[in-house]
C-alpha cells in the first residue's frame, strides 16, 4: 500500500482489516495461503454481522481481495480465491452541505485580533475558499502559497500534486495572519524541527497544527455560530462543491478541483443540485404537482 502512495493512516487500517481477516481464517484451522473462497465469503458475513455500515464493509473486502491479488502476484499462490467474490452495494449518500447563509455564520463567528482570531478565520476562508481536505490543509507549508498568484499547491491522495486558486477573502484572511503579529506571536524562540518553521499553521505551542488541532478549530467555531453538529472540515469541503455546482461551475473543473480520481465521485454533488432544482420548480410552477 506504501507503494500506491497510501497516507500511513490508511495503512495503518489495513493492517488492522487484515488482522481481522487472518484472525477468522484461523478461527476456520486455514492461512491466506490456503483460504478458499468460502472462507472469504465466511469472513464477509462475519463483518455484516458485527454490524458494520455497507461502505466499511466494502473497504475491508477491497483490501482482502487487493491482499490475495498480492499474494498471487508474489507467487506465494497459485490462485486468487477472492476474483469471484461480490462486493456489498453501498447506497449512494448525498454529501450534507451548508447553506451559503450556515458558512457565512460560522465564518462570522470568529471575532478579535489576537493571533488565534487571526488563524482560525484564515483556516476557515481557505478550507471553504479551496475545498482542500483537512490532511492538505495541515500539510501546507510556506513554499506552497504563492500570495502574489492566488494560488495554493497541495499534495492530494495518492501524493498526487494540485495547484488551486485561493479567493480574495482566503487572501485577506491569510495576510492578516501571516504577519508578525498574527502567525509571529506563535513562533518559538527555537523550532522543534524545521517542518514546524515551514507550516503555515501553527499551535499555541509554536508547532505545526495537527489535524485534530485544526477539527478543534472548525467545530468551536460551528458552536459559537449555533452550528456544532452540522459542521466538520469535510462538511466545509462538501459545501464548497456543492455551491460552485449551484452557480454553474464545470463538473470537470469541479473534479480537478477537488482532486477526485475518477468523475463519478464528484456526480454525487450534483444529486443535491438536482434535487433542489425538482423543489424549485415543485413549489413554483403551477401545474408541476396534481391538485386534490
Amino acid at each position: 500500500m506504501l507503494e500506491r502512495g497510501r497516507a500511513p493512516r490508511t495503512c495503518e487500517a489495513y493492517r488492522r482489516d487484515l488482522a481481522g481477516y487472518c484472525d477468522v481464517l484461523s478461527s476456520r484451522n486455514r492461512s491466506p495461503e490456503t483460504a478458499g473462497e468460502e472462507d472469504i465469503t465466511a469472513f464477509l458475513r462475519h463483518e455484516q454481522n458485527r454490524g458494520m455500515a455497507p461502505a466499511s464493509v466494502k473497504r475491508v473486502m477491497t483490501v482482502v481481495r487487493t491482499f490475495h491479488q498480492f499474494l498471487v502476484m508474489e507467487g506465494l499462490r497459485p490462485d486468487d480465491p477472492g476474483s469471484h467474490v461480490e462486493l456489498p452495494t453501498v447506497p449512494k449518500a448525498v454529501p450534507k452541505a451548508l447553506s451559503e447563509a450556515e458558512v457565512e455564520a460560522v465564518l462570522n463567528a470568529v471575532v478579535g485580533n489576537d493571533p488565534v482570531s487571526r488563524r482560525d478565520r484564515a483556516l476557515l476562508e481557505v478550507l471553504y475558499g479551496t475545498g482542500m481536505r483537512i490532511g492538505e490543509l495541515v500539510g501546507m507549508s510556506m513554499a506552497d502559497l504563492d500570495m502574489g498568484g492566488a494560488t495554493v499547491r497541495v499534495l492530494g491522495k495518492g501524493r498526487k500534486d494540485r495547484v488551486l486558486p485561493v479567493g480574495r477573502c482566503a487572501r485577506e484572511a491569510l495576510a492578516a495572519w501571516l504577519v508578525p503579529a498574527g502567525r509571529g506571536e506563535m513562533e518559538p524562540e527555537r523550532w522543534r524541527s524545521p517542518h514546524d518553521g515551514e507550516s503555515v499553521w501553527l499551535n499555541q505551542r509554536g508547532g505545526r497544527l495537527s489535524r485534530q488541532g485544526a477539527w478543534g478549530v472548525v467545530k468551536k467555531r460551528a458552536r459559537q455560530a449555533g452550528l456544532g453538529a452540522k459542521v466538520s472540515p469535510h462538511v466545509f469541503r462538501h459545501s464548497y462543491a456543492t455551491h460552485l455546482l449551484d452557480r454553474g461551475a464545470d463538473i470537470r473543473a469541479v473534479q480537478e478541483l477537488l482532486g477526485h480520481a475518477s468523475i463519478s465521485t464528484t456526480q454525487v454533488y450534483t444529486m443535491l443540485s438536482t434535487e433542489k432544482l425538482w423543489k424549485a420548480y415543485r413549489d413554483a410552477h403551477p401545474r408541476a404537482v396534481l391538485k386534490r
